[in-house]
């Protein structure tokens, strides 16, 4: 099943309420909001396998004013994927895994111009997922995520809890060094604890040309080992 809310070459879609659906096995995106605004979903109950690809949880782009709060999200790709022109997002009471987690990007793609801004990510668990909170962006890219906000958030066996990568780069390739990037800014992590199972638990890969600015990080513990 996959709910894609404005779908290309329709109307803009406003003051959307999407409550208590069951979303299993979609082939792709469970949901995908794009071009909207003032949405809210909340007791959404999304499952995939975790080797399924490309089944993101819930997919946003160019949306504002957009709210997911009280779900379940069980998906072999990001949990919640935030996308170009996306502002003024809220998620709320989500756990994650698995999956990839929490996704802002990735941004910059082709030397594209992409933005994302006033982001909170509040209350959120997540469990043996491959990623926790990540700002991803390309390489040669423009635009900006910034105002970000992620807080009281709780990690059980995750590889990787907090990434930033400004080099985004397609497997296996090697990609060439550029004199532009994705302006990364005003990032706050703050109330952040758990385990991980991996070797690095905070990885700032930040770009030497537009490097990160006012990245804050309060009351963090994160400890190797099994809860």
């Amino acid at each position: 099943m996959a709910v894609k809310l404005n779908p290309k070459g329709a109307l803009d879609s406003k003051n959307v309420h999407i409550s208590g659906l069951t979303s299993v096995d979609s082939r792709k995106w469970h949901i995908s909001i794009e071009r909207s605004s003032s949405v809210h979903a909340s007791k959404l109950n999304i499952k995939a396998p975790k080797d399924s690809p490309n089944t993101d949880g819930i997919r946003i782009q160019h949306s504002t004013n957009v709210t997911i709060d009280s779900s379940i999200i069980k998906a072999g790709d990001d949990c919640i994927a935030i996308g170009d022109g996306s502002k003024y997002i809220n998620i709320n009471r989500i756990f994650c895994g698995p999956g990839h987690g929490i996704s802002i990007g990735s941004l910059g793609e082709n030397g594209r111009r992409e933005t994302v801004e006033y982001v909170t990510v509040r209350r959120a668990n997540f469990y043996t997922t491959e990623n926790g909170l990540r700002i991803k962006t390309w390489q040669g890219g423009h635009g900006y995520a910034r105002y970000i906000r992620f807080e009281r958030i709780s990690f059980s066996e995750v590889i990787r809890p907090i990434i930033i990568d400004q080099y985004t780069c397609p497997p296996n390739q090697h990609c060439k060094n550029y004199s532009t990037a994705v302006e990364i800014s005003n990032i706050l992590y703050n109330d952040l604890r758990g385990t991980i199972n991996g070797e690095i638990a905070v990885e700032l890969l930040c770009s030497k040309s537009v490097p990160c600015k006012n990245i804050r990080m309060k009351n963090i513990q994160l400890d190797y080992g099994i809860n």
